[in-house]
């Protein structure tokens, strides 16, 4: 995006977080900041420090997950380069719709780093194949636990969790059927768009076949560098479950260090993976006050409606507000360093 586009986008996104985070706080009666502190000062510590890691771990195992992509097609890189193409692809998705900026500012580091942009795009669309799959991994894993979840949710919740499967399902149905018959597909793809185009459905379908013919490029670079590269692939995908299931855990973890007596946090990551699956295809930046309400919603069918507002509010600020204000922070911190060694110069398609 350009640069007004940009600071557009981050300042609505910084508008949704007040927002957001106002209106819980409103509707939540006598919680406040102060009580919030204070449940986690005297919640049982090793649960808390391990929900806080794992809030950290959607970071660390995403860098980790790119990093073995790089090395398995030849481009060994620092881990603290893995760190900042997470860094920068986390902390751009939550302030753009869609999470559209996320990809291209990881990109333009990647390249700053010297990987060609034939490279980099092929490593960005399997890690992205490889975080959706994860997803829907996570939500088959969910139902297995507790079929019963589902049903506690509100009507407009369910909704946007059936929505989210549908989206997430085709997606990944569309990712194997690439891995199969890439070329049938994609022509399938370009004669829906010739149709669109006659019917006027579409403007400028030249616009969008140039974009599938992109995409097309892309996917055959990916074929081949990856051909016969089945362990590494298998290492990315167990690092992209891993990213998923560390921000996941957090509301377990939390939830555990301050009621440790309780049998019922296996059910709240069972209904966080639902959740995930809800507000991951809005395309709102952050999916603010989307991600909000389905915590609320589904964490009450588990527990007191204060109680839920209360994990919401600490699960939330750890694993998305607090983790993204620390990967801009640190993407900020290696960008100014970069731009005083190389002499880094940005322009309107930089990030």
């Amino acid at each position: 995006m350009d640069k007004k586009k940009r600071i557009i986008w981050m300042l609505i996104s910084f508008v949704l977080a007040g927002l957001s985070i106002w209106a819980v706080f409103a509707s939540a009666g006598n919680i406040s900041v102060k009580s919030l502190v204070s449940s986690l000062r005297y919640s049982k510590k090793f649960p808390c420090i391990i929900g806080i890691l794992s809030a950290g771990g959607f970071v660390v195992f995403e860098g980790l997950a790119i990093s073995s992509l790089l090395k398995g097609v030849g481009y060994r890189r620092n881990p603290v380069r893995g760190q900042l193409y997470s860094a920068s692809d986390i902390y751009f998705s939550a302030v753009t719709p869609s999470a559209s900026g996320g990809q291209p500012a990881s990109a333009f580091f990647m390249m700053q780093d010297g990987i060609p942009g034939g490279v980099t795009a092929v490593v960005l669309i399997m890690n992205l194949v490889l975080y959706t799959i994860s997803i829907v991994v996570l939500g088959v894993a969910s139902v297995v636990m507790n079929p019963k979840l589902f049903f506690g949710f509100r009507p407009f919740a369910k909704a946007l969790i059936i929505a989210g499967v549908i989206v997430l399902g085709g997606l990944t149905f569309f990712f194997m059927m690439l891995l199969k018959k890439g070329s049938v597909v994609f022509r399938v793809l370009e004669r829906f768009i010739r149709f669109l185009g006659r019917k006027r459905i579409v403007r400028k379908p030249e616009r969008w076949k140039a974009k599938l013919e992109k995409a097309e490029e892309d996917y055959v670079k990916c074929a081949s560098m990856m051909k016969g590269k089945n362990l590494v692939i298998i290492k990315a995908f167990l690092w992209n479950l891993l990213q998923r299931a560390a921000q996941i855990s957090v509301p377990m973890w939390l939830y555990y260090a301050i009621h440790p007596d309780k049998g019922i946090v296996t059910d709240i990551f069972a209904s966080q993976c639902l959740i995930n699956i809800g507000f991951n295809t809005v395309p709102v930046p952050g999916a603010m006050g989307v991600a909000d309400y389905l915590m609320v919603d589904g964490y009450s069918s588990l527990m007191e409606t204060e109680e839920a507002m209360r994990l919401e509010m600490l699960s939330r600020g750890f694993q998305f507000y607090i983790c993204v204000a620390v990967s801009g922070l640190f993407m900020l911190i290696c960008y100014l360093i970069m731009k005083k060694k190389r002499g880094i110069k940005v322009n309107d398609r930089g990030i």
